[in-house]
């Protein structure tokens, strides 16, 4: 019986794959959890329906958050998309 092995490059070596995303963009992936976070616990902690915060603040928070996180899986480094020259 044999067991399956992991594919392997050149000389056994196990094949790198790059990172989907930088630091960069899970920094700012963060940033708008953080945001879509915040707004709910603010809609939540006003707990009125025809309150100022929870009426107009929390869903453009929270708004601003999804589209910071769209953002954030849309972005491209430069560095990744411009081939390397070897001189």
């Amino acid at each position: 019986m044999a067991a399956k092995q992991k594919r392997r490059g050149k000389r056994g070596k196990k094949e790198i794959k790059p990172m989907l995303f930088s630091a960069e963009n899970y920094k700012i992936m963060g940033l708008g959890v953080l945001l879509v976070i915040l707004g709910f616990t603010a809609m939540y902690i006003e707990n009125e329906v025809h309150g100022l915060i929870s009426l107009y603040i929390s869903p453009i928070v929270i708004i601003g958050g999804y589209i910071t996180v769209i953002f954030a899986i849309l972005k491209r480094d430069n560095e990744e998309a411009k081939p390397q020259r070897s001189a």
